[in-house]
Parts: C-alpha cells; structure tokens; sequence
C-alpha cells in the first residue's frame, strides 16, 4: 500500500494576466479572447526571473513535515512534463537535494506520462517503498517547470501553462492518505505536436472526454466507490469548460470538481493535482475517511487517474 503523507506548494507571487501572456507568445486577439471567455482563463503564476532550482526550492522548503525526516528519505521523483528542462548536462535536483539535506537520496527524473507523471511517480515511489526493509522510509515526489519556450507555454485551443510547484512526501502503508486505486490509459496515436497538425489536435478533442472518464470511473470502480461518494475531483488545471463538460459525462455537480486554481493559478504541468490538493486541505474542504480522486491528463496521450482516502 501506498498513502501521501503530506503536500506543498510554492506558488510565484507574479499573476501575468492571459493577455499579456498570449501577446509575448503571438497569440491573437482572437485566441485570447477563447481562452478567457470560453475556456475561463484569467491569469498565471510565472517567475521571470526564477530559476528551476528557485522554484523547486520554494516547494521543498514549504514541506514542513519533512524538517527532521531527512534521513528517512530514500528516493526523489521530479515528475515532469517536458522531456527536457535544461540544458545538457546541468541538472538542478543534486545541488537541490544538498541543500536540503537530501543527498544520500537516490534520485531520478520520469516524464513518460507528461502532464499526468505525478500520479505515475506516486506509484512507482510506493513500489519503491514497499520493496525498503524499513517500515518508516520515505519518497519524495518533485514537480514544477520553467515555460521556457513556447511549446512550454501553451497547449494550443486548450491552456497556458504556469509555474506552479509542489513537493509530496509518499510513505508505505495505509491509514490517512491511503491511495486506493490507479487508474492509466494511454493513447499513443496522438503522440505529435498539435500545433503543426491541426487535424490531430481535432481527433485528440474528440477523444479526450470519453477516455478521461473511462479513466475516472475505472479508478473509482477499483477503488469500490461509486462517483457520488468521491469528496471531491482534484482535476488538472487545463481550463473549465472541458471539466464541465466531464462533469455532466459523469452525471457529478460540477462543485464536486475544484475549479478555483485554474483561473487563478494555471496549468502547473503535473503538478496540478498537488496544488489542488494542497488547496483542498487549507480550505478545510476533506474531512477524515472522504475518498477523492486526483484526474491528470498528459499530451502524448496519457489519461490517469488515482483514489485516495484523506
């Protein structure tokens, strides 16, 4: 068994409204405008002059529950969705994991799963933990990504990314936090870039809400819980109008569904469903024993889904 221990999150403190964002990346006016008025898009969180190391430093350091747990920890994730985040060979995570007294951990970055490699890191840090002798050992789960380009930016006709970051402390073992279920679909016929096939991004549309819900509703099954006994959907922050949509798919109010981070924050990459998390737990919104459902969904294309009991 695999459960969360506990979650951060460091936001940028800089909100760059949609229009200014589409305006540096050649958007037209047109585009913004769907962004904000169909898809419900207001504004990011970017940290121009941040660095990868700042911001995952801003999320490990907001993870008070690992202050005297350092030498628990046996292995780091960073999740990501980019195949690449910097320059070969600079990598942030060894001089990251130093300063935080982290450097006998044996670390490794995955984006096989793009925007939905959080809840891949999740499981495979719980099979990571299962296979320790030590009951008490530790996995650290990292996301967060510069938007270093403009495919970093922007997932065209669908939403802008931002600079959210989280940090997940993952043990083995039940009780608070348990995960219950995970739930993976992959489509591998939309692997492209989407702003070169025009007809790929229309078959990809298409396909998404019916496979996001399968996915759902087969995490929820192999969870033994229905829907309508999910506490909340802790979703990934792409816009709103595809999440209401899902919504009636799945016969749910769409206040089951914790849309406030995606015109407040943006799409974090995969960190998403961690910042959502974190928000529903400062807000009081879980209580002890709820079952809720973290849905992320990766380019590429990956469909997830993960149950977990708070």
């Amino acid at each position: 068994m695999t459960a969360l221990e506990a979650v951060a999150v460091h936001l940028p403190d800089l909100a760059v409204p949609i229009e200014a964002v589409g305006e540096r990346i050649g958007l037209t006016p047109r585009q913004i405008s769907l962004f904000r008025r169909f898809h419900g898009l207001d504004q990011v969180r970017l940290d121009p002059d941040g660095t990868l190391h700042d911001l995952l430093a801003g999320a490990i350091g907001a993870l008070t529950e690992l202050r005297g747990r350092e030498h628990l920890v046996r292995h780091v994730l960073y999740a990501r969705s980019m195949p690449v985040a910097l320059p070969y060979p600079l990598d942030p995570l060894p001089d990251l994991l130093d300063r935080f007294g982290l450097g006998h951990a044996e670390h490794f970055s995955l984006s096989h799963h793009a925007c939905a490699g959080s809840l891949l890191a999740i499981d495979l840090a719980g099979r990571l933990l299962t296979a320790d002798p030590d009951p008490e050992a530790l996995a650290l789960v990292l996301t967060g990504e510069k938007t270093f380009t403009r495919d970093a930016q922007l997932v065209p006709e669908t939403a802008l990314f931002a600079e959210g970051a989280a940090a997940c402390l993952v043990r083995a073992g039940g009780g608070p936090g348990e995960v219950l279920s995970y739930a993976v679909r992959q489509l591998g016929e939309f692997d492209g870039r989407f702003a070169e096939d025009p007809e790929l991004l229309t078959r990809y549309q298409r396909a998404y809400p019916e496979t996001m819900a399968e996915v759902i509703r087969t995490a929820a099954e192999r969870a033994g819980t229905g829907l309508d006994e999910l506490a909340l959907i802790l979703p990934h922050n792409v816009n709103q109008v595809s999440w209401r949509r899902l919504a009636r798919e799945l016969d749910l109010p769409i206040e089951r569904v914790l849309l406030d981070n995606v015109p407040a924050v943006g799409h974090s990459f995969a960190a998403d469903g961690f910042i959502n998390l974190h928000t529903a737990v400062t807000r009081g919104l879980l209580r002890p024993g709820d079952r809720y459902l973290i849905a992320a969904s990766g380019l590429g294309a990956t469909f997830s889904a993960m149950t977990v009991r708070h």
